[in-house]
């Protein structure tokens, strides 16, 4: 099958450091390679892949300081794309709501993965707008803002096997890894540590738009022996720093579209406590792969109960649910979906009925 991933510009394919929708694409877009596809992958041309790269910038737009506005090269790339539809049985874009102007006349050739929230009320109007758009959700979850929408299923993310390994928490620290931002809440993953009188390591990024909440809610802590900000890690570290904690800590304040960290932890064998908002509930089984909480008392009192969970089954576990070779052939039924010509759009009636 002749296949286009089409990623978006911010992070490489894989990224260095900090990255998730280009991350999953990388892994994708190298399993369909491996399983003998044409692969032709859209994306910042110091992306490494085994796949045709079709550069849309000259090195990831975040990692560029001379980039001052990130959608112009997006919509460059993505006008290529619109020129080389003829080429490709299947465009997968990842775009979010970016390629739909480009690509509304070979809808049926194409299929959007959604990573974002969706319960913006300006994507409302985008997907009305553009309704033939066939769409993927990481989570079921994610997508009952946009329940009405043109969903061909829910593909959860996947990672290769090998690139985690079972740890065995000699570390004794409290992990949290992301980003640092509001809706990530380090801020109570700190709480929950001090409360609990554990070591805290923080390996996360900090955008420019979150400094001020990093210099204000985070910083301060930081002068607690208990609590170390150790920057952005890259795969080469992950696993250890994974393997090594005693549990991960994902205390979001928002609706989590996936949260590919809780698949890296379980990967590691590591449990995770996790506030039960967005996808979480989907993910995490509680009291096998780690414990979903509602709150911080929930998540202290739950963390006297991680060493009972067997690391071993939670690695089974992200075998059998989060493998890179499922996400793979999830996808290729959906492409093989609409190579027959099955995807739809959603009727007008029922769009309006969903209001």
């Amino acid at each position: 099958m002749r296949i286009a991933q089409v990623a978006p510009l911010y992070e490489s394919c894989p990224p260095q450091l900090y990255g998730g929708t280009e991350r999953v694409v990388s892994y994708l877009t190298e399993e369909l390679v491996r399983r003998g596809h044409q692969v032709t992958l859209f994306a910042s041309g110091d992306s490494q892949t085994e796949a045709i790269l079709e550069p849309g910038c000259a090195r990831a737009l975040w990692r560029d300081p001379g980039v001052k506005n990130s959608i112009v090269p997006h919509l460059i790339m993505l006008d290529r794309v619109r020129r080389r539809a003829h080429e490709f049985d299947v465009i997968h874009c990842h775009t979010e709501f970016l390629h739909p102007p480009f690509l509304a006349q070979c809808w049926d050739r194409t299929v959007t993965t959604l990573h974002g929230r969706l319960d913006l009320p300006e994507l409302r109007a985008m997907y009305r707008e553009f309704p033939m758009m066939p769409l993927v959700s990481i989570s079921t979850a994610q997508r009952e803002p946009l329940a009405w929408a043109n969903w061909l299923g829910t593909v959860h993310h996947g990672l290769p096997r090998s690139q985690h390994q079972t740890g065995d928490s000699t570390g004794g620290y409290l992990a949290f890894l992301g980003r640092i931002s509001p809706e990530k809440a380090p801020h109570r993953a700190i709480e929950i540590a001090n409360r609990a009188g554990l070591p805290l390591q923080l390996a996360a990024k900090i955008a420019p738009e979150d400094q001020a909440y990093f210099e204000r809610e985070i910083a301060p802590s930081l002068q607690n022996p208990l609590i170390e900000f150790v920057g952005e890690v890259g795969e080469a570290d992950k696993c250890g720093f994974l393997g090594d904690a005693m549990a991960m800590l994902f205390p979001i304040d928002w609706p989590e579209p996936f949260g590919l960290v809780l698949i890296e932890a379980m990967a590691a064998g590591t449990p995770v406590i996790a506030f039960g908002r967005g996808s979480v509930p989907e993910i995490i089984e509680d009291g096998v792969t780690g414990f979903v909480v509602a709150d911080i008392d929930e998540a202290v009192a739950a963390l006297a109960q991680v060493g009972r969970l067997d690391r071993t089954r939670i690695r089974r576990e992200f075998e059998r649910r989060f493998s890179v070779e499922r996400m793979t052939h999830d996808y290729l039924a959906i492409y093989d979906r609409i190579a027959r010509g099955e995807p739809r759009a959603a009727a007008a009636d029922e769009r309006e009925d969903a209001d």
